[in-house]
């Protein structure tokens, strides 16, 4: 990594990149840039964006991210149509043709990877690990493969595997588990009340022994266990993310600028930091609030940069 490169990823505003937006990648020097809907136009295009991020750091390998769920949660539908392939689709494949599964999702995840690198993009913030319940919001609904845990753990791994194998890195989400929630926290605070035992046995156990190296946590106020910070800013939620579930991966905060976020965003950076968050992720690409996250994040440490290392073999 690059000398100075600070703990957090950011998004940007158009398609391509302004003045503002390099000098202040020049002097913030972010761990990585996430790219959305409104920075996609064309393959060309893409191409041109993501080549002059890299040159900005003169790394080929220059982590650049995307939410490629497939389904509702396409970036990528200026130039291919995923809407059919949901994670509940390739979920209900699996429990009902295992052999076909296997050749659907192989081929599903060959093509999405050849386009994500011929656009110069190395990371897909996948698989989405939340247990899906009838009763929760819609918000992760069909983005999650089952509403079996042992399903979808196993979906999981194979989402990995297959990804690695085509040299994209993951990002599993949503730390330590989304399924319960009852409201969309992009605009308010999920709370959720089962308790330790409860959450072990079904929520948590999607995430266990998973082999990516980046994980992402979710906005939400586990009441049993820690009734005043949401995860990404509770340190004991944080240590059970690390002992429970034994990710032992990067760990990057969901979008510090969703609603579910109550206070300053300057505190609630701070906060990710301080509760143990490895990285801080910052997506609607405002300028001023770039410049209030890229202010507040430290450099890197040696464990982010080891783990950067181990996630350059596999995009590399």
């Amino acid at each position: 990594m690059i000398k100075k490169t600070r703990a957090f990823i950011c998004g940007i505003s158009g398609h391509n990149l302004k003045k503002s937006e390099v000098s202040f990648l020049k002097k913030y020097k972010p761990w990585g840039i996430i790219l959305f809907s409104r920075n996609i136009k064309s393959i060309n295009q893409v191409q041109k964006l993501t080549i002059s991020i890299k040159k900005i750091f003169k790394n080929s390998n220059y982590p650049i991210l995307i939410d490629e769920e497939g389904g509702r949660v396409s970036r990528l539908r200026k130039f291919i149509d995923n809407s059919i392939f949901s994670a509940k689709y390739f979920g209900d494949l699996y429990l009902k043709d295992r052999k076909k599964f296997d050749i659907y999702f192989n081929v599903y995840v060959k093509q999405i990877s050849y386009l994500l690198r011929l656009i110069g993009i190395n990371i897909n913030t996948v698989p989405v690990l939340d247990l899906r319940r009838n009763k929760s919001h819609k918000i992760i609904g069909d983005r999650s493969y089952s509403n079996d845990k042992k399903t979808l753990s196993k979906i999981g791994d194979i989402s990995i595997e297959k990804f690695h194998e085509n040299r994209v890195g993951t990002v599993i989400k949503h730390l330590p588990g989304h399924g319960l929630a009852k409201v969309d926290s992009h605009h308010k605070l999920p709370v959720i009340d089962k308790d330790l035992k409860y959450l072990k046995k079904y929520d948590f156990f999607p995430f266990t022994t998973k082999k990516s190296v980046l994980g992402m946590t979710g906005h939400l106020l586990f009441k049993k266990l820690d009734p005043i910070n949401n995860v990404s800013h509770s340190k004991k939620i944080i240590k059970m993310i690390r002992r429970e579930i034994s990710f032992k991966g990067i760990l990057m905060s969901d979008d510090i600028s969703m609603g579910a976020l109550k206070g300053n965003l300057k505190n609630n950076v701070i906060k990710s930091f301080r509760a143990g968050c490895n990285l801080v992720l910052h997506c609607n690409g405002k300028m001023r609030e770039m410049n209030v996250v890229g202010q507040n994040s430290p450099y890197i440490d040696d464990f982010i940069v080891k783990k950067t290392s181990k996630l350059i073999q596999i995009i590399s």
